[in-house]
């Protein structure tokens, strides 16, 4: 674990904003100046650039009409392509291996489509008991679409103590049975960082193709896919990585697969050479291009060229470092400033284990979160008892982060959250 050096001051706090290399970002968002956004691991704040970004796409539409398929600044036929190359970076992957496309749920469903081939004694998925909802949902719609009972084929590692997934229990569950394995890079509760690495080689040298649910890794910690050999990958883009609500996501494919045919095909998963030749046998393009199935849909995707090029100016493994740093900072505000409180902190105090955000557990997390937005400051609750907090490497500061604490041992110390019903809202 890597040792800092902090004390509770907010002189301190002050003096770690004034040495921050990456404080110029701060200025590129719209930043409320009367609350504390901490929950950029659920909707990341718009930057100028995306704003920008989105309106030059509307500008191309109101002076290219039709035309802006292949005219204009950014081309919309070749926009997921073009994206995905600049995406490529954050993950550790050559340019064509990348296609910005869909949402994380039906680029899961491709995904797992393409990947789940059930032979012989080899008809199992596994997964994990901590995973968000969702994924499973498509694992088990896709083992019902093969004519497998999910009860029996999907397997979910158990955690030892309902935060983590340790690597030799799901290491122990890579049975003969086991076809493929879909898990998170980051459990969304508790942070935890999986061993993409080691967990691929072990995958592999078990014949068992393996991928990973990124939502909550991209665009916060580095990752090295190719390095790695990991087959696949998928992610949304509207975390931290700050493309908008119902922003795009991605998909990562491994090249040594760009020949197998993707599960669900349809319009854009042609090679853009043949797509308009409108012949029934389709070309799928020799790229990860080829995952794509629908028309791309421009607007939700135009904010993230903005957000991309902030990106590639601040460098991933400068913003880890920083994102490392504030939620260290917070984590030693909060054992100074909460002991006593009731909270438990849910998430690994070792910088290699500890994704983007920080996780503490309360019994009545549901109406300190109500709590903390009264007085300015927006978490993310988590039931049954989680609240998650995310101070951006982008935007957020060591001071909003000592502000953050201070104002939630006072809403603990004065019994403010009383006043709500201990009760999630209906989007949490």
């Amino acid at each position: 674990m890597k040792e800092y050096t902090f004390d509770p001051s907010i002189d301190c706090a002050r003096a770690l904003d004034k040495a921050d290399e990456l404080a110029a970002f701060r200025n590129e968002f719209y930043i409320k100046a009367e609350r504390i956004y901490l929950d950029g691991n659920s909707l990341g704040l718009l930057s100028k650039r995306a704003e920008q970004s989105l309106l030059d796409v509307l500008d191309t539409w109101k002076e290219y009409g039709i035309d802006g398929w292949t005219e204009g600044p950014n081309p919309w036929f070749y926009l997921s392509e073009q994206l995905g190359e600049k995406m490529a970076p954050l993950v550790g992957a050559k340019p064509e291996e990348v296609i910005v496309t869909g949402s994380t749920s039906v680029n899961l469903h491709q995904v797992v489509s393409t990947f789940y081939q059930p032979n012989g004694k080899k008809t199992k998925i596994l997964a994990d008991e901590l995973n968000f909802p969702s994924d499973i949902y498509v694992m088990q719609s896709q083992l019902q679409a093969k004519g497998y009972d999910p009860d029996e084929h999907l397997v979910r590692v158990k955690s030892r103590d309902g935060r983590f997934i340790e690597e030799e229990d799901i290491i122990a569950a890579m049975t003969d049975e086991i076809a493929l394995i879909v898990l998170p890079s980051v459990l969304y509760r508790s942070g935890q960082i999986l061993d993409m690495k080691r967990l691929t080689k072990e995958a592999h040298d078990r014949n068992i193709l393996i991928g990973f649910d990124c939502c909550h890794s991209v665009g916060a910690i580095p990752h090295s896919f190719d390095e790695w050999g990991v087959d696949f990958a998928v992610w949304c883009n509207y975390k931290y990585v700050n493309a908008g609500p119902g922003g795009v996501g991605a998909i990562y494919v491994n090249q040594k697969h760009f020949q197998k045919v993707p599960g669900l095909t349809g319009w854009f998963s042609s090679s853009k050479e043949k797509q308009f030749d409108m012949e029934h046998v389709l070309t799928p393009a020799i790229t990860a291009g080829a995952f794509q199935i629908g028309t791309p849909h421009l607007l939700s995707m135009a904010p993230l060229i903005g957000s991309l090029e902030i990106f590639a100016e601040a460098g991933i493994d400068r913003l880890r470092s920083k994102s490392l740093h504030l939620t260290s900072f917070m984590l030693f505000l909060i054992e100074h400033e909460l002991e006593g409180m009731g909270f438990t902190v849910g998430n690994s105090h070792l910088d290699e284990r500890r994704g983007g955000h920080v996780f503490l557990e309360h019994a009545e997390a549901a109406r300190i979160c109500k709590a903390l937005k009264e007085n300015g400051v927006i978490p993310d609750f988590r039931a049954p008892n989680g609240i998650r907090l995310a101070p951006m490497a982008l935007y957020n500061t060591y001071e909003e982060v000592w502000h953050a604490v201070q104002i939630l041992a006072k809403i603990m110390k004065e019994e403010q959250y009383k006043k709500f019903e201990n009760k999630r809202g209906v989007v949490a």
